[in-house]
């Protein structure tokens, strides 16, 4: 079997879904693996250390796919990338499934059998394939590091010659993957950290990393089966922003983490908030999209300033790292792929993992929800 990499085309996008250290993991099981010249280069990997790692580097993207059975990525394919893909191929990557459907109508079209990672499910077994939850680590530290590069205050308490600074206060919302690393990174960083999630089960995680638990009480449960938040009713969403606003106006450096998968994430910084703090204060907001972010004032892939605040929108962190979060995606993509298959090079589409990441296959786009969100454009 014959597995590709191909170089990521997305401005900005520096990670690789293939580290020369993970070749291994594949060769293993006797497949050969074809990577597309300059493929790693954004994260500091030479078509050298490919070929030294055994695997082999292909001049072109036409070299690449010729052949190729499954074919690895970082982003979701463009429309050129799709249409070149050869049919009946086996395509494993980011393919935002409850986005814009125009991906995945090319892909089911292409019969391309795609899987999504961010479709993983939180399970034990899945846990080392588990993408979401590896690079939003990344993006959790990167926000602190981002935050503070925009900030005028230190973020650690400093004795000196010339007296006492006071640390910074940092407040995190949402305390998932990204949230309680961006709480380990601030606490480390010497600040002094507050965090709110709507799910109570994580107040512990919380206070272990030596941050304190902003509480209010919510009258339905506020996790899904999967343990991701879920959405809140309005009354509830109204304490919410309460909790919110009677804490925000003494905070230097604020990080927002909350999304809804395959909806709008929720705003829960308003702009009457941003104006009670102080100025020089930083607001990174990690659920930045075309679609808008945690805070009324974000606006995607930009940094603006608003009464002295600045609200940053990034909308890929991940990709600022590219070495280690390269690394850490290769693995989770390794251990996935050697799921996928069994010991003769078949694929069980009735296994728990495959069939949650399956959305097409055979010309069909296989997952419900997925397919839901392709009807309007199909009428």
């Amino acid at each position: 079997m014959t597995i590709a990499i191909m170089a990521e085309s997305r401005p900005g996008e520096r990670r690789v879904a293939l580290v020369p250290e993970a070749v291994r993991y594949y060769a293993r099981r006797g497949w050969d693996l074809r990577v597309e010249s300059g493929a790693g280069a954004g994260a500091s990997f030479t078509d050298q250390d490919y070929l030294e790692a055994g695997a082999a580097v292909a001049p072109d993207r036409e070299s690449l796919l010729a052949g190729a059975d499954v074919v690895l990525k970082v982003q979701p394919p463009t429309p050129d990338e799709a249409a070149a893909l050869p049919s009946g191929c086996i395509l494993v990557c980011h393919l935002d499934p409850l986005g814009p459907p125009g991906t995945i109508a090319a892909l089911a079209t292409r019969r391309v059998a795609a899987f999504a990672v961010e479709l993983i499910p939180r399970i034990t077994r899945a846990q080392k394939m588990d993408v979401l939850s590896s690079q939003a680590t990344v993006a959790g530290y990167r926000a602190v590091l981002a935050g503070s590069a925009s900030m005028i205050r230190f973020l650690p308490m400093l004795t000196t010659a010339a007296g006492t600074v006071r640390p910074a206060r940092a407040m995190i919302l949402g305390a998932g993957v990204a949230g309680l690393q961006a709480i380990a990174t601030a606490r480390r960083l010497g600040a002094v950290v507050s965090a709110f999630d709507i799910r109570p089960a994580v107040k512990e995680q919380v206070e272990s990393l030596g941050a304190k638990f902003l509480e209010t009480t919510l009258d339905e449960g506020a996790e899904d089966e999967g343990g991701y938040a879920k959405e809140l009713s309005e009354e509830q969403h109204q304490r919410e922003l309460q909790l919110i606003a009677a804490n925000i106006g003494d905070q230097d450096l604020v990080i927002t983490t909350a999304q809804i998968p395959g909806r709008p994430a929720p705003v829960l910084i308003t702009a009457e908030m941003v104006e009670t703090m102080r100025p020089g204060s930083v607001i990174v907001d990690l659920a930045a999209s075309d679609t808008g972010g945690n805070c009324e004032l974000t606006v995607a892939g930009r940094s603006i300033e608003h009464h002295g605040v600045t609200v940053m929108g990034p909308t890929n962190l991940p990709a600022e790292l590219p070495y280690h979060a390269s690394q850490m995606y290769a693995r989770n993509l390794a251990s996935f792929v050697d799921d996928l298959f069994d010991d003769d090079g078949a694929i069980d589409y009735d296994d728990e993992i495959t069939a949650a990441t399956c959305v097409t296959m055979n010309g069909e786009v296989t997952n419900e929800r997925v397919r839901s969100n392709l009807a309007p454009t199909t009428e």
